[in-house]
């Protein structure tokens, strides 16, 4: 190596070793930091921590705020389709009742006629055969939709059902037996529409 390359090695290491020197003199220790000056920055440091800690205190009572209004917002969409569900379903029984309650009639004038007809009369007997169908289609459709025609001839007296309107001894009938039904009822979903009107055996 010539001279000119050792010199110009030796200055390279110089000046690194001089860089190197000049950083360490650039980084403080703490622990050489004076005390006033430490102190200063401990307390910036709790106080920073004491805001962030704020922060986060207002940040959770707010998630907290908005769960619960979500949860409320929730329960009461739910109490709003459930009451709109119950308050449709309930105008829907209200108007079958009505309009069953306007059909009753005419089961009751069709079942009068088949009574009335004499069916021994060929003439007459078709057109009994046709009212038998007709109320038969009737009561078919009220089945249906869920009304159900109450015919307890043989069955005990329920008052809840059926309409006592005269009692009558007759021999190998219970006591309170359904002898004899004047108009039939019809109830929906175990609703009474109509109770049956009825004549029992008495004691």
């Amino acid at each position: 190596m010539s001279e000119e390359q050792k010199v110009s090695v030796e200055e390279a290491i110089e000046t690194v070793l001089g860089e190197e020197a000049n950083t360490s003199e650039a980084i403080v220790e703490p622990e050489l930091l004076e005390p006033e000056v430490a102190e200063e920055q401990v307390n910036e440091e709790v106080n920073m921590i004491e805001v962030l800690g704020n922060k986060l205190a207002l940040a959770e009572e707010e998630i907290t705020l908005q769960k619960d209004l979500v949860i409320r917002a929730t329960a009461h969409a739910q109490n709003e389709i459930r009451k709109a569900g119950i308050d449709a379903e309930s105008k829907v029984k209200r108007t079958l009742k009505r309009f069953t309650e306007a059909l009753l009639p005419v089961a009751d004038s069709l079942e009068m006629a088949i009574t009335h007809i004499d069916k021994e009369n060929e003439a007459l007997a078709k057109m009994a055969e046709g009212v038998e169908l007709t109320l038969k289609s009737l009561i078919d459709s009220f089945a249906k939709v869920g009304i159900v025609q109450l015919n307890p001839i043989g069955e005990q007296a329920n008052p809840e059902k059926h309409q006592i309107v005269s009692q009558q001894q007759i021999e190998g009938k219970a006591a309170n037996e359904v002898v004899v039904v004047m108009q039939k009822g019809y109830e929906y979903n175990g609703q009474i529409i109509r109770p049956a009107m009825v004549m029992v055996a008495s004691a």
